[in-house]
C-alpha cells in the first residue's frame, strides 16, 4: 500500500483539504491502495445525511473557535483535534462492505502489534475492553471507496463532550450515562508519543511512499471548494 505524502511547503490544512485529498487520490490517481494519516485544529465534522442541530452544539462551537463542516460520507458527528489521529484509506475496492472489513482489519493488526486487544464491530468502530477508539464512515465512488476514521489517542475531552450533542436518548439506548464512559484514549494503553504512533503505523500499513507535487496540491484546493463551512 502506498503512503501518500504531501510536498514539504504545505502546512497543516483545514479539514476539507483533506477530504479533497481523498476524492483526487480516488479520482485521479492509477488504481492501487492508498493511505495518509491527519491531523487538524479543533473540529466537529458531520455526515451528510444528518441535521446539524440535531448533532452539533454550534453556539458552543462558535465560543471556542472550533470549525464545523459537512461530510460527503455517512456516518456520525465527530470531534478531531490534533491530538488525535484521523486515516485515511482509499481503495479500488468498490464493494463497501469488503473496504470497511479491510479498514478494520488493518487498524486491529496495528493495534494488537501494539500488544493492544483491540475488536471491531457490526459497525465498523474499534474498541478497547468494550470502549470506542475509532470510528469509521465510507465515501463511495463508482471506481473507489474511501474509508476514513479517527484513532483517539488523545483528545481535548471538554470540547468532545460539548461540541457534539448525541441526545440523552441516544446515551440512554446504550445503557451509558455520558460520552466519557463511551470512548478510550489509545495512550492509556500504548507507550508511544503520538509522532512514534504515526510512525509505526506508517511502516506497519505501507510499503512505499508517493509525494505529490504543487500541480496535485492545486487540484485539490479545487476540489476542497465543495466543502461547506458552517
Amino acid at each position: 500500500m502506498l503512503y501518500i505524502r504531501l510536498p514539504e511547503k504545505v502546512t497543516e490544512r483545514h479539514l476539507p483539504f483533506y477530504l479533497a485529498l481523498e476524492e483526487y487520490v480516488a479520482r485521479t490517481l492509477p488504481p492501487a491502495d492508498y493511505f495518509f494519516l491527519w491531523q487538524v485544529e479543533p473540529t466537529v465534522i458531520f455526515g451528510r445525511n444528518q441535521l446539524i442541530q440535531n448533532e452539533v452544539n454550534v453556539q458552543y462551537c462558535r465560543e471556542h473557535g472550533i470549525s464545523i463542516y459537512r461530510r460527503k460520507s455517512g456516518g456520525g458527528c465527530v470531534y478531531a483535534d490534533s491530538q488525535n489521529l484521523m486515516l485515511s484509506f482509499i481503495s479500488p475496492e468498490t464493494n463497501v462492505g469488503l473496504a470497511f472489513n479491510r479498514y478494520v482489519g488493518m487498524l486491529q493488526l496495528v493495534l494488537r502489534r501494539l500488544g493492544v486487544d483491540a475488536v471491531g464491530t457490526s459497525h465498523n468502530d474499534v474498541l478497547i475492553d468494550g470502549r470506542k477508539v475509532s470510528g469509521t464512515a465510507s465515501y463511495h465512488l463508482p471506481t473507489a471507496t474511501i474509508i476514513h476514521g479517527t484513532l483517539l489517542y488523545d483528545t481535548q475531552m471538554e470540547h468532545m463532550l460539548h461540541a457534539i450533542t448525541p441526545g440523552p436518548e441516544k446515551l440512554e439506548a446504550k445503557g451509558i450515562q455520558s460520552v466519557r464512559q463511551r470512548i478510550t484514549l489509545l495512550k492509556d494503553h500504548v507507550s508511544l508519543t503520538l509522532d512514534e504512533l504515526k510512525d509505526f503505523i506508517r511502516q506497519t500499513l505501507c510499503t512505499d511512499t508517493l509525494t505529490l507535487t504543487a500541480e496535485d496540491v492545486a487540484a485539490i484546493e479545487e476540489i476542497e471548494q465543495e466543502y461547506e463551512h458552517y
